[in-house]
C-alpha cells in the first residue's frame, strides 16, 4: 500500500507532517508504533491501531498538533521486524508502542535507552524484557497477555464443548512463540492428565508443516487443538480454520477473529482493552515518568466468541453454560 493512501484510510494515524509545531509553538512528540500485523490488514488498523491513536487523543495527544506517529508493519516476520525495528530506532521516537513478543525482542537488540511499551506479551519475565511485573527495572513495560494457567483453561473449555475429544495438540511457532514450551504448555499438559486428555505439543514453522499436522490430526479419531496465541497462527488465520474445518478437528482459539471466520470457541485477553491501558503508559511516559517504574500489568477483561454454525458442522452441541457466558455469537 502507498504511504499516502495508507495515511487516508486511516484517518492520520501515520507519519504526519510536524508543521503544527510552529502553529502550536510547542513540542511535537514522536511515537514510534511496531505492529506484528500485515498492513494491508483491515481490522488491525481498524481496531487495534485506531483504538491507540484514540486513546492518546483523549489523552490529549493529536496528530498533527502536538504528537507524530511513525508505523512499521511486519507481518509476523523475524527478519522483517528486525529491520523495521532499526528504522524506528533511527527515528529517536520519545517512545515506542509494540504489540507482540518478537517485535519487542527485535526492539529490545536495538534500543535499551528509548522507552518500549508492548502489548499482547506472554512471558515479559522470561522473554527477559523485564526484570520483574512489580519493577521492570529497564526501558520496557507494558501489558501482559495472560496468565500461564490459560494453557489449560484453553483445554478445559474444548473438552466443554467437545467433550469426545480424548488427544489434543498444542500448535505453535517456535520462533514467533518461544514463550509457548515454558508459559503455556506445562499447564496445557497438567489439565491434560486430570482431563485423560492424551497431549502432544505441535511445533510449527510453516504454512506446510500446519497442513501436514492438521491433515494427521483429522484421521485420528477424539483429535482436537489448541492455537496458542502466535502472530504465525494469526496471519495464516483463514487457512487454519478452514483446514480444521475440513478435517473436522475442533478446536480453540485466543482471539475471536478466528470464531468470526469459522472458528468453533475462543477465549483470551481483550487486546483492545490492553492497547487502550498501554496508551495510558505511552501519556505517563511522554509527560516524564519512566518505563521502570511502571509495572507490568495483566489483563482485567477476557472475551469468549463462539461459532453455533461451526460446532453444528462438526457434530457438536454448545452447552447452555458456554452460550450464558459468551461475550459474541457468530450467527
Amino acid at each position: 500500500m502507498r504511504r499516502r493512501e495508507f495515511i487516508a484510510g486511516l484517518g492520520g494515524a501515520a507519519a504526519w507532517p510536524m508543521t503544527a509545531r510552529a502553529q502550536q509553538g510547542q513540542r511535537v512528540r514522536r511515537v514510534g508504533v511496531l505492529s506484528s500485523n500485515d498492513e494491508n490488514d483491515a481490522s488491525a488498523r481498524a481496531t487495534l491501531l485506531a483504538a491507540f491513536t484514540r486513546a492518546l487523543a483523549e489523552l490529549g495527544w493529536t496528530e498533527g498538533r502536538n504528537l507524530r506517529i511513525d508505523i512499521r508493519w511486519t507481518a509476523g516476520s523475524i527478519e522483517r521486524a528486525r529491520a523495521r525495528a532499526e528504522e524506528l530506532v533511527g527515528l529517536q521516537p520519545d517512545v515506542i508502542f509494540v504489540d507482540s513478543t518478537a517485535q519487542t525482542a527485535a526492539l529490545q537488540r536495538e534500543t535499551r535507552t528509548i522507552p518500549i511499551v508492548f502489548v499482547n506479551v506472554s512471558d515479559p519475565v522470561g522473554s527477559g524484557f523485564v526484570a520483574g511485573l512489580p519493577r521492570p527495572s529497564g526501558n520496557i513495560t507494558g501489558f501482559a497477555y495472560a496468565e500461564p494457567t490459560l494453557g489449560g483453561k484453553w483445554l478445559e473449555l474444548l473438552k466443554e464443548i467437545a467433550p469426545g475429544v480424548t488427544r489434543a495438540a498444542f500448535m505453535f511457532n517456535p520462533d514467533t512463540a518461544p514463550y509457548a514450551r515454558s508459559y503455556y504448555l506445562p499447564s496445557f499438559e497438567a489439565s491434560a492428565r486430570s482431563l485423560k486428555i492424551e497431549p502432544t505439543a505441535a511445533p510449527i514453522r510453516s504454512y506446510a508443516e500446519i497442513e501436514t499436522n492438521i491433515i494427521s490430526l483429522g484421521r485420528q479419531p477424539g483429535a482436537g487443538l489448541v492455537a496458542v496465541p502466535d502472530i504465525s497462527m494469526y496471519n495464516n488465520r483463514e487457512a487454519l480454520v478452514s483446514l480444521l474445518t475440513r478435517s473436522n478437528v475442533p478446536a480453540i482459539y485466543n482471539d475471536p477473529g478466528y470464531a468470526r471466520i469459522g472458528g468453533l470457541l475462543s477465549y483470551g485477553a481483550e487486546l483492545l482493552d490492553l492497547t487502550r491501558r498501554a496508551a495510558a503508559y505511552v501519556d505517563r511516559i511522554l509527560r516524564g515518568e519512566r518505563p521502570a517504574d511502571l509495572p507490568v500489568q495483566m489483563p482485567v477483561k477476557y472475551l469468549m466468541a463462539l461459532n453455533p454454525r461451526t460446532a453444528k458442522a462438526l457434530g457438536l452441541t454448545i452447552p447452555p453454560t458456554l452460550l450464558a457466558i459468551a461475550d459474541e455469537v457468530i450467527e
